[in-house]
């Protein structure tokens, strides 16, 4: 006969009262390549061939095969979900798409991702949160910004 498990206890929502202006996010490296491209792809439904079709990708004149735009920007908002200790208090979120993110075939690539607290207001609970995401030293996230309610 099988026991009922006990749920496990939601995580910590970061206090606000924890947070100032200036504050900065543990940073984040988000590895992508070619077979995580290809299962975003089947879960997205952007199965657009850019995304994981080196000679179409350059055809069309890309350097190489590109990591979906909607990829780059959920890595990114991951560093404030898990920093918040829950992702749905973030509320808003925004960015504005700079340089696509090559993904070579041989090694992949890596996402860097940077935050830090633009705004606090504690009557409301909210922090602006604005995220930096480079990937082979170019930026290719802008405007950034991420705002959550917190605890």
């Amino acid at each position: 006969m099988a026991t009922p498990s006990t749920p496990s206890p939601l995580p910590a929502v970061r206090a606000v009262a924890d947070v100032a202006v200036g504050d900065a996010l543990p940073a984040r490296t988000v590895h992508v390549d070619r077979p995580r491209l290809v299962q975003y792809a089947g879960a997205s439904l952007d199965r657009n061939r850019i995304h994981w079709d080196e000679p179409f990708a350059k055809q069309v004149g890309l350097p190489d095969v590109i990591a979906h735009g909607m990829f780059t920007m959920g890595s990114a908002v991951t560093l404030v979900t898990d920093w918040v200790g829950d992702a749905g208090r973030v509320v808003e979120y925004g960015v504005r798409f700079t340089k696509p993110v090559v993904v070579p075939y041989d090694g992949g690539a890596d996402i860097e991702v940077t935050g830090v607290v633009k705004a606090v207001d504690p009557e409301t609970k909210r922090v602006t949160v604005e995220l930096t995401a480079t990937a082979n030293g170019e930026k290719v996230l802008g405007r950034a910004l991420a705002v959550a309610r917190l605890d």
